[in-house]
């Protein structure tokens, strides 16, 4: 078992290990492990996304559940890049929490 080393940001000894992410319970800062290859996510158009980064949606998308869609040019916010199916957890306004595909969007 490795040691985990404490916060970059506030020193604590609390970190914790949550998949590929160190946390800190004191003062919420999150970062990738040393160890881990971290994946690399594009856009439609090739260029590279980070968390924070703006996102324009290039295509409609129907919200599963409703009968609401997220229409073309929609600008989108992007909260934090998983390595799941849907890669980009965001917050769209009047529709909420949702998980977007990296293919359906183009850096703004």
């Amino acid at each position: 078992m490795s040691e985990i080393p404490p916060c970059p940001e506030c020193g604590s000894n609390y970190v914790y290990e949550d998949g590929p992410l160190l946390i800190c319970p004191e003062c919420a800062h999150e970062w990738a492990a040393a160890d881990s290859a971290e994946k690399v996510y594009r856009d439609a158009n090739g260029n590279v996304l980070k968390d924070g980064d703006m996102v324009t949606l290039i295509k409609d998308l129907k919200v599963k559940g409703t009968s609401k869609t997220v229409k073309v040019g929609t600008k989108v916010r992007i909260n934090r890049l998983v390595d799941e199916d849907h890669d980009i957890d965001c917050k769209i306004d009047g529709i909420g929490a949702m998980k977007l595909k990296t293919e359906f969007v183009k850096k703004a």
